[in-house]
């Protein structure tokens, strides 16, 4: 990957105010994560942070996938699309071995399919799709208005410590910033709610000049909070509830740094059959949409 990069003059090291790791170091290591060893022509593997959970984060395994497909691919196309079904939770204390499809190159577009393997099985599968750059028509749907800025908001460690939140978010390494706007999905002070829960996101420190690198990494962050959205609606918490992704899909429409703050608002239209679909919009700070997401996610009733 390219090492040449912008500076973010407010980028730095350290640990949030809740004692979790955060800054540049941590981002570099997400970044060695998506970084994964070729074994083979089409073939990759890819490995869990030592502090994973009990299973392999979704974002990390889409994330990893999108970079084994971009690897096959020239460097003048760039992705438009991801499509992906979560088949199997993954075990993050052993490698995921990605086999890469080279489905079609054509004139202006470039597909691929991925298998994510574990075990002999398979536990993820995508579809990408990249385009050599064309002009064409162009409008957008600006962002919301009245969003307060993220530099006036607390970051996850400034909630933890000031008491607003605690649980699973508390202590756990952040390469991505992220500052609520209102309250999140998994707090308990949270009430029901059919307005979009925002979040501003950006990479917590300074990424290299790599355009697959920085759609894998919102890719990577798109995972994050939007099947909160689901039970943000309802009079329950996130964090009683079982809740897994079972579809992904992205479509990245203009060029973005992932280390720039990213609005994302995320909003559930429906739930049914403990399922619920979520769909977030990525805004830039002056309002340009720059991608959006849709997903299905398992979201089961703790049993009685």
């Amino acid at each position: 990957m390219s090492t040449s990069s912008h500076t973010r003059p407010d980028a730095d090291d350290g640990t949030a105010a809740d004692g979790a790791p955060r800054g540049q170091a941590v981002l570099d290591g997400l970044v060695e994560l998506l970084d994964l060893e070729q074994l083979e022509v089409n073939l990759f593997r890819g490995v869990s942070p030592p502090t994973s959970p009990t299973r392999v984060f979704g974002g990390q395994v889409a994330g990893q996938a999108l970079v084994a497909a971009g690897r096959t691919v020239p460097d003048d196309r760039e992705v438009h699309s991801l499509h992906a079904y979560f088949i199997r939770p993954g075990d993050p204390t052993v490698p995921i071995v990605y086999e890469t499809e080279r489905v079609r190159d054509g004139r202006s577009f470039t597909t691929r399919r991925v298998l994510g393997i574990q075990h002999g099985e398979a536990i993820f599968s995508l579809s990408a799709s990249f385009q050599l750059p064309q002009d064409g028509l162009e409008h957008t749907e600006p962002g919301p208005l009245g969003v307060p800025a993220p530099e006036t908001l607390l970051d996850i460690g400034g909630r933890v410590a000031a008491g607003r939140d605690g649980g699973w978010v508390a202590r756990i390494p952040r390469p991505i910033d992220m500052r609520f706007v209102g309250e999140p999905a998994f707090s308990p002070t949270r009430a029901p709610s059919d307005e979009p829960v925002r979040v501003w996101m950006r990479a917590d420190g300074t990424l290299p000049d790599n355009r697959l690198l920085h759609v894998c990494l919102l890719t990577y962050a798109s995972d994050m909070t939007l099947l909160g959205s689901v039970t943000a609606r309802h009079d329950v918490r996130s964090t009683n509830m079982q809740m897994a992704s079972l579809d992904h899909a992205m479509w990245f429409h203009r060029p973005f740094r992932a280390d720039e703050w990213l609005l994302y608002s995320c909003y559930s239209p429906t739930a049914s059959g403990s399922r619920g679909l979520a769909t977030g919009h990525f805004h830039t700070q002056d309002g340009t949409l720059v991608a959006t997401t849709v997903q299905e996610g398992l979201v089961r009733l703790p049993r009685s």
